[in-house]
């Protein structure tokens, strides 16, 4: 299984509806159980034979989005049937479930520090980051 370049219509149709239902069962559970944290679903890929989901998330404040992850991964199956059976009329299978961080916004802000002279590697070259 590979996600391949071109997406066809299904797919996107499909990530689409799988984005949609996601994004409301993650921000419900957000708000039952943690206080203060926004889960976002920046994007949702998914294979030519509709077999895999990836989900992206984008997780506020940043300093708890593994533990988090970690959550979201543990509840997969259940995460997995509540979709199913919001979308039982539209598909007929629905695909595994794998998410992964969107660190996206991080990388941005980065690069937006580093313009505006912040976090200044030649100034201070204890900000560069060490090759492993």
């Amino acid at each position: 299984m590979y996600f391949c370049a071109m997406e066809t219509n299904r797919q996107k149709k499909i990530a689409g509806v799988i984005q949609k239902d996601l994004v409301e069962i993650l921000q419900s559970a957000a708000q039952d159980g943690m206080k203060g944290v926004v889960i976002s679903v920046s994007k949702v890929n998914v294979t030519s034979d509709l077999g895999q989901a990836k989900a992206y998330l984008s997780i506020f404040p940043s300093t708890k989005k593994e533990e988090i992850l970690e959550g979201i991964i543990s509840n997969t199956p259940l995460i997995r049937h509540a979709i199913a059976t919001r979308t039982k009329n539209q598909l007929r299978r629905m695909p595994e479930l794998s998410f992964y961080i969107d660190d996206s916004l991080d990388y941005i802000e980065n690069i937006d520090n580093a313009l505006k002279g912040k976090d200044n590697p030649i100034e201070n070259p204890k900000n560069l980051k060490k090759k492993k």
